[in-house]
């Protein structure tokens, strides 16, 4: 069992091509002994967003805290506190923070997901 508090998970910058202002905190992963998720939190600074990106595996997301809204191919649809988004293998997205603190989310994807080149998890450092 691991039992640990957030802000004790370092925190690192996400760099891929069109990040802005993101890093992320691998909270639960293989590397705890989970067998087939790992869930990441995700926190965008006022002004910033993830990478505009699609990937082979879905993934889901619960946001926790700001404003903000997630980009579905060339639709974008408002995030705030509580707002839960399913991102389908394929679709294009991105995830912006619209408001004047933080934007922090929850991000779930499969274990096999970080071993297909290219994705956002392994371009996030995640896997």
């Amino acid at each position: 069992m691991k039992v640990a508090h957030y802000e004790k998970i370092e925190a690192t910058g996400v760099d891929t091509e069109g990040a802005v202002g993101c890093r992320l905190r691998c909270l639960i992963g293989q590397a705890d002994g989970a067998p087939h998720f790992t869930m990441r939190l995700f926190e965008v600074v006022s002004g910033g967003q993830t990478p505009k990106h699609r990937h082979a595996h879905e993934h889901e997301v619960f946001v926790l805290e700001g404003i903000g809204s997630v980009l579905e191919g060339g639709r974008e649809h408002p995030l705030r506190a509580g707002t839960c988004v399913f991102v389908a293998p394929g679709e294009l997205h991105q995830f912006r923070n619209l408001g004047v603190g933080p934007l922090k989310f929850l991000c779930l994807i499969p274990h096999a997901a970080s071993e297909v080149p290219g994705t956002c998890s392994t371009d996030c450092g995640c896997g």
